[in-house]
Order: structure tokens, then C-alpha cells, then sequence
């Protein structure tokens, strides 16, 4: 019998190593290696794979592209993450943390896919609870199969006699193959089993979609080519005190990785949010200061976002600098500028800065909405509330342009406000007749200043 053979893996990178170390080389992380058994036995042998015939160079201008290449998943806010539909033959990874809803949103895609033979392989739930939760969210379909298995090479023959038109697999970490003699969720079982798959798809064209878990830290578990062996990495987010989710694409070799979908949580599921600025727009009976609405976009999707701000005196010496939804630093840097460049005494008092609903915005064109926000609760005087921002700040105090501002300027029209603030410099090539919301153009902070609060 062959001498068994072990490794040392990273379990935050996969670095692999021929002996145990504290800190991984590769990655820096201490005590994140262990041993795991390599040996491939004779009797064990994965799952062979179909054979499609010999492979041999092609021109480029040779190859057929199917017409129908993206498979319409009945779920506008996926398919716009992921490009227009999911590619045959791709595989997708999506991860989010424990209770976001990722096995239902993949239950809910498996039941929408009317005429498409799905596959449902879980390794967490039995047959009984995946019905209950179908039950739960109020869908049937007849074409989609349940399979309760964790061993790939029970699940192939499956696979070859089924031969579903999609794979969803919950989770990547239960699966286990024969080939690697290790426990499920190790860094080898977890790379032998996505490449089983990512071969056995790309062989037959037949789309995967993989769940995977994520570690304390928020990044996917498991090795770190896990990600680059996948062709789309999907992030499923939330905060548990908001009913909303938000999926987002890290990585996707079909489409931009800019796009943004967004559900709400409810007892029958996943809901799709068409508008999200009525999630992110709150509705006041009495004028508040401190609030700026801000015209953003997240991929190709215009959104009207909340901000508030408020601003006080410090009471223990050390003024303070907080905010969520927006980063830090850029919060920092916005208020040196209205110290350094306006002349407004903020350094001595605390600054707090959230973006209502929950979401996350890296847009810098929310820069004028935050300034706008910071400005009315230092002098406490509310803004109009049908008056919104769309610019950028730069360090001169200068308001900078931003990019594809005649969708921005539309969307706030369709949401009935009646002016919006935006660059000088963007006036350039706009015709601002056609639009029946009134553009007002400023240059500087002070600009913006005299027209809010003079």
C-alpha cells in the first residue's frame, strides 16, 4: 500500500507547505496552518467526466457563440448584478454570513425557473425542511429536484441522469469527494470539489451555482483560489436591524462588477425592490435639519439616498468623527475642507454622519449631499425637502463634476423634487429646458452656502 502523504495548508490563503510554520509566508496571517492528507490511493478515483471529444486549437473567428447564451433566472435584481442573465456553463459563488437569507434567495431562483430543470443539491437541510420553506415563501414548481447528498461522486451519476438545465449547490463547504482524504469544509476538499464541478459545467454547459460561507472577517471561507477559479463572486449583504438585503458582484468575468440588486426581507421571502429610493428616502411631516437628499448611482441604477448629519458641541475635549454607510476618511477630509477653504469652525465640535436605510455608498458624487447635510445642522436650518445634491468636493472647495448626471438629474424629477444641485462645470452639453426640475449650478462651497441659507 502507498505511504500516505501529508500537507500543511493556510487556512486563510491555501498557501500550501511541506511543513508546519507559525505564520504563513504567503499571507502573514500566525498559527492558520493545518495538516491535511494528499495521497491519492489507487482504489480511488474521482467521477469521470463526459468526454466532449479531443481538444485542439481553434481561430478565434472560428468559434460559434450560441445565441441564447444567458439564462433568464425570472429575477431582475440577480440578473442585473450578474450582467443581463447567467452565462451558460458559468460558475457563481455567493457568500454572505449566517441567516442574510442566501439559501432562500437560491430557493426562490430554483422555484422562479419555469421550464428549466433545476437541481437543488443541499449538504445542510433535509428534503422535509426545503419543502416547508417553499411552503413558506409561496412558490411551486414541478421541475425542480431536491437532492440531500454530500459525496460528488454520488452526485454525478445523478447528474447524468437528471440532466438539469441548472445546479444549485447549498453549500460548497458540506461537499466531500472520495479523491482527498480529508474532512468536509478543509481547504483540499473544498478546491477538489469546485474544480469537479467548474469541469463537469464547463464540459456540459450546465450553469452552478455555488453557496459558500464566510469567515469571521467577513471574507469568503476557504481557500482564496476559490475565488479565482469561479467565474462570478457574488456578496449577499445586510444589516440585521434593516428588512433589506443587498447582492453585490466582487467579481464577474460576464458583466460589471459595479451593479447593485436590492430585496427586502419579509415572511414570504425575498421581495425584489424595483425603486430603492423608497427605502432610502424617508418621509417626514416636519422640516429637520441636518438632511440632504443625494442623487447617486450604483452601476447603471440611479438612486436617491438620505444622509444626515449632525453636528454638536464636543463635550469631553476630544471632538468626535463618526459615520455609517460612508467612509471615515472621506468624512475627515470633507470637513478639513470646510475648515481649511470656507472658514467653518467645525474642529472643535462632534460630527456625525449615517446614510439612512442601511446601504453602503462609495459614490463620490454624494459629497455636495454630505457637505449640504453638515452645513444645516451646524447652523440649524433645514433644507428644503424637495432639493437634492449630485457633485463632488475637492480638496480647493471647489464642486467638482460627476459622471452621467442627466440620468441623476431624471430620476430626482420622477421623485417629484423640484431643484437639484450640481456642478457648474456640468452644465456643459446639457440641455437643461427639456427638464422640468430646476438645475442650479455652483462653483464653490460658499455658492452653495449663500443658496441654502441667505
Amino acid at each position: 500500500m502507498a505511504k500516505i502523504k501529508t500537507s500543511f495548508f493556510c487556512q486563510n490563503c491555501g498557501a500550501q507547505s511541506a511543513k508546519w510554520q507559525g505564520k504563513c509566508p504567503s499571507c502573514g496571517e500566525w498559527n492558520t496552518f493545518v495538516e491535511e492528507v494528499i495521497q491519492r490511493e489507487e482504489t480511488k478515483r474521482g467521477y469521470r467526466m463526459p468526454d466532449n471529444g479531443a481538444r485542439k486549437p481553434v481561430r478565434i473567428s472560428d468559434v460559434t457563440v450560441d445565441t441564447q447564451k444567458r439564462l433568464d433566472l425570472q429575477d431582475q435584481e440577480l440578473n442585473r448584478v450578474l450582467g443581463g442573465g447567467l452565462v451558460q456553463g458559468s460558475v457563481v459563488l455567493i457568500g454572505g454570513e449566517p441567516g442574510i437569507g442566501k439559501s432562500t434567495l437560491m430557493l426562490q431562483v430554483a422555484l422562479q425557473c419555469e421550464g428549466l430543470k433545476v437541481l437543488y443539491i443541499s449538504g445542510e437541510e433535509s428534503e422535509q425542511q426545503i419543502r416547508m420553506r417553499s411552503e413558506r415563501i409561496g412558490m411551486k414548481q414541478d421541475d425542480c429536484y431536491i437532492l440531500t447528498e454530500t459525496s460528488t461522486q454520488t452526485i454525478f451519476p445523478f447528474l447524468e441522469e437528471l440532466k438539469p438545465g441548472l445546479i444549485v449547490v447549498d453549500s460548497i463547504q458540506t461537499l466531500t469527494t472520495q479523491v482527498i482524504e480529508s474532512t468536509a469544509g478543509s481547504i483540499s476538499q473544498i478546491r477538489e470539489c469546485t474544480a469537479e464541478l467548474q469541469k463537469y459545467s464547463k464540459i456540459t454547459n450546465i450553469p452552478v451555482i455555488l453557496i459558500g460561507h464566510i469567515t469571521k472577517d467577513g471574507t469568503l471561507a476557504g481557500p482564496k483560489i476559490l475565488e479565482h477559479m469561479v467565474d462570478t463572486v457574488l456578496q449577499f449583504e445586510g444589516d440585521r436591524n434593516y428588512g433589506y438585503r443587498i447582492i453585490r458582484a466582487v467579481k464577474n468575468r460576464f458583466g460589471s462588477t459595479s451593479e447593485l440588486g436590492i430585496y427586502e426581507m419579509n415572511d414570504r421571502g425575498l421581495r425584489q425592490v424595483s425603486n430603492p429610493s423608497e427605502i432610502l428616502l424617508s418621509h417626514r411631516d416636519e422640516p429637520t435639519s441636518g438632511i440632504a437628499i443625494a442623487a447617486t448611482i450604483e452601476g447603471l441604477r440611479p438612486m436617491l439616498i438620505e444622509t444626515q448629519g449632525l453636528v454638536s458641541s464636543a463635550a469631553y475635549g476630544t471632538p468626535q468623527r463618526s459615520s455609517t454607510g460612508f467612509d471615515a476618511r472621506r468624512l475627515n477630509m470633507l470637513l478639513a475642507v470646510l475648515e481649511k477653504r470656507s472658514g467653518f469652525r467645525l474642529g472643535v465640535k462632534d460630527v456625525f454622519l449615517n446614510i439612512a436605510g442601511g446601504i453602503r455608498v462609495d459614490d463620490p458624487a454624494i459629497d455636495l449631499a454630505v457637505v449640504a447635510a453638515v452645513l444645516s445642522s451646524n447652523e440649524d436650518k433645514p433644507i428644503d425637502s424637495k432639493c437634492c445634491f449630485t457633485a463632488e468636493v475637492g480638496l480647493s472647495g471647489e464642486i467638482r463634476p460627476v459622471t452621467r448626471i442627466e440620468p441623476r438629474i431624471l430620476e430626482a424629477e420622477k421623485l417629484g423634487f423640484e431643484q437639484i444641485f450640481v456642478s457648474h462645470y456640468n452644465l456643459k452639453g446639457i440641455d437643461s429646458k427639456k427638464f422640468k426640475i430646476r438645475i442650479r449650478p455652483v462653483k464653490k462651497i460658499e455658492d452653495l452656502w449663500v443658496a441654502l441659507f441667505r
